[in-house]
C-alpha cells in the first residue's frame, strides 16, 4: 500500500524532467529564457518593494525618537542594532526555510502542506522568541557589561524591552510573506507593507506626540504597525481564493516533525546570521579607530548605502528561492536549472549598474548624510570599493537563494561563516590597524569576504546536480506529506 501511495504521488513529479530547450532551436530556447527573465521580474519588483516598506517602518521610529534629543536618538539607535543581531535576524533566518518547504510542496502540488509548514514554522519561532525575549530584558546590564556608555546602555534598555510585542509579531509576520512568497503571490505583500509604512507615521505621532509616552511610545509603534501587516495578510490568506488550497485551516500535523523542521531552520538561520553578523561587528571595531566618530559615521553610513542598494538583489534572492523551489518540487530540474542562469546574469547587471551609479555620485553622496567636508570626502573615497562590493555581494545573495531553493542550507551556513570570520574578519582587522587604512580597510576586509563568499558558492551552484537536487525535493515532500503511520 506504502509503494503504491508513493508511487501515485511521484508520477507527475517525473513528467517533465527533460531540457525543453533540446526540443527545439535556439528560438525556443531564447524564448524559454524570455519567459524565465519575466517570471524572475514580475516576482522581485514587489518584493524589493515590500521590503524596502517593512525596512521603514524601524527607520521611522528612530527618526521620531531622533526629535526627542542626543540621547534617546543614540539609545533607540543601538537598541535597533542589537534587536537585530539578537533577535530580527535570527527569525528572519529560520522563516527562510520556508522558501525550501513550502516552495517545493507548492512545485510538487502538495497544496496543503503549505498551510502546515507555516503553522509548524509559526509554532517554532514562538518558540525560540521567548529566549531572545529574556535577553532583550536584560539589554541595558549586558551592554554596560561589554563597555557601553551607562546612560546610553539604560536608555536602549528601556526601548528594547518596548520592543519585546514585536519579536512576537516579527515571525508570523515572517512566515506569513514566505507562504505567499513561495505560491508566487507577492501583491499582497508589497500592498500590506505599503498600508503598514503609511499608518506608521500616524501611529508613531499618536504614541510619541499624543500620548506623549517618548521613546517608547516608538518602540511600541514597531509592534501595532507589525501586528497591522500580519493581520491584513492572514486575512487575505483566509478570504483569498489564490489560498484555498494552500491554507484549509488550523492541523494537528503542525505539531509532527518539528525536529524535521529544526534541521533546516537551524542552518536557514545560521547563513543569515553569519552574514548579518559580520556588519554589525564592522561597526564595533570602527569604535576602535583613531578617529572613532569620523570613522563609526563613515561606516555608518556606507552601511546604510549599502542596505539601501542591497534591496534589489535581496528581491531577486527571494525570487530565486521560489523559482528553484517551485520547479524541483515539479520535477523539473532543468527549468531549475535555467533560472538560476538567468538570475546570476540580473544579478551581474543590476550590480555593475548600481556600482556604476555609486561612483557617478561619490562626491555629492557624502552631503546627503552630513555637511561636514570631512565626512563628505571619506565617503567618496569608499564609495568605488562599496561599488565592488555591492556587485559581489549582489551575486552571492542570488546564489543564496539558489541554496535556500535546493535546501542545502547547511552547506550556505558553513560558506557564510568559513567566508565571512574566517577570510572577511580576520583581513579587515588587518587591513585597519596593522595597516593603518582605518574604515576603509575594514571594508576591504569585508570585500575579501564577499568574494570568498560568492566563489565557493558560485562553485556549489556549478556543480550542482540538478536531477539529484530534484529527487531530493521530491522525497522531502512526499515524506512529510504522508499520514504519520506510513511516513515513519
Amino acid at each position: 500500500m506504502e509503494a503504491a501511495m508513493k508511487a501515485a504521488m511521484e508520477e507527475p513529479l517525473l513528467a517533465d524532467t527533460g531540457d525543453a530547450g533540446k526540443n527545439g532551436g535556439d528560438e525556443e530556447e531564447e524564448s524559454l529564457v524570455v519567459i524565465e527573465v519575466k517570471k524572475q521580474l514580475c516576482l522581485a519588483g514587489p518584493l524589493i518593494v515590500g521590503m524596502l516598506l517593512q525596512n521603514v517602518v524601524q527607520m521611522i521610529s528612530v527618526m521620531f525618537v531622533g526629535h526627542l534629543g542626543e540621547l534617546a536618538l543614540s539609545s533607540a539607535s543601538m537598541a535597533t542594532s542589537f534587536a537585530g543581531v539578537t533577535g530580527f535576524s535570527l527569525l528572519a533566518g529560520m522563516a527562510s526555510s520556508l522558501d525550501t518547504l513550502c516552495g517545493q510542496a507548492f512545485g510538487a502540488k502538495q497544496h496543503h502542506m503549505l498551510g502546515v509548514y507555516k503553522q509548524r514554522a509559526m509554532l517554532v519561532l514562538a518558540l525560540a522568541s521567548v529566549p531572545v525575549a529574556v535577553v532583550w530584558a536584560f539589554t541595558g546590564d549586558i551592554l554596560v557589561l561589554v563597555g557601553q556608555d551607562p546612560e546610553i546602555a539604560a536608555g536602549a534598555g528601556s526601548y528594547i524591552r518596548w520592543m519585546i510585542p514585536t519579536l512576537f509579531v516579527y515571525g508570523p509576520l515572517q512566515c506569513h510573506v514566505r507562504f505567499l512568497q513561495t505560491q508566487n503571490v507577492v501583491l499582497p505583500v508589497m500592498l500590506s507593507s505599503g498600508v503598514t509604512a503609511a499608518n506608521h507615521v500616524l501611529v508613531c505621532w499618536l504614541l510619541v506626540r499624543r500620548l506623549g509616552l517618548g521613546a517608547k511610545g516608538a518602540a511600541l509603534a514597531n509592534a501595532v504597525s507589525f501586528l497591522t501587516n500580519v493581520s491584513v495578510l492572514a486575512v487575505y490568506v483566509r478570504l483569498s481564493p489564490s489560498c484555498r488550497r494552500t491554507w484549509t485551516g488550523f492541523s494537528g500535523e503542525a505539531f509532527r516533525d518539528v525536529l524535521g523542521f529544526l534541521r533546516l531552520a537551524v542552518p536557514s538561520a545560521l547563513m543569515v546570521c553569519m552574514e548579518w553578523w559580520s556588519f554589525e561587528l564592522l561597526v564595533l571595531l570602527s569604535g576602535l579607530l583613531p578617529n572613532p566618530k569620523l570613522e563609526t559615521a563613515v561606516l555608518s553610513i556606507c552601511l546604510n548605502t549599502n542596505s539601501f542598494a542591497f534591496m534589489v538583489p535581496l528581491g531577486l534572492g527571494a525570487a530565486i528561492s521560489t523559482r528553484v523551489s517551485n520547479e524541483l518540487g515539479a520535477g523539473r530540474p532543468q527549468a531549475a536549472r535555467l533560472a538560476t542562469r538567468v538570475v546570476m546574469i540580473l544579478a551581474f547587471l543590476v550590480g555593475t549598474s548600481e556600482g556604476l551609479v555609486m561612483v557617478l555620485v561619490r562626491n555629492l553622496w557624502g552631503y546627503a548624510y552630513s555637511n561636514e567636508k570631512e565626512v563628505a570626502e571619506y565617503i567618496a573615497k569608499m564609495m568605488p570599493i562599496l561599488a565592488v562590493s555591492i556587485l559581489f555581494d549582489g551575486i552571492q545573495c542570488v546564489l543564496s537563494g539558489v541554496v535556500r531553493g535546493c535546501g542545502r542550507q547547511k552547506i550556505g551556513a558553513f560558506i557564510n561563516l568559513g567566508a565571512y570570520y574566517l577570510a572577511g574578519i580576520p583581513p579587515a582587522f588587518f587591513f585597519a590597524f596593522v595597516c593603518h587604512l582605518g574604515g576603509m580597510g575594514l571594508w576591504f576586509g569585508i570585500l575579501c569576504g564577499l568574494v570568498v563568499q560568492m566563489l565557493l558558492l558560485l562553485t556549489i551552484t556549478l556543480c550542482t546536480n540538478w536531477d539529484k537536487e530534484a529527487m531530493k525535493a521530491k522525497d522531502r515532500v512526499f515524506k512529510s506529506s504522508l499520514p504519520i503511520d506510513l511516513a515513519t
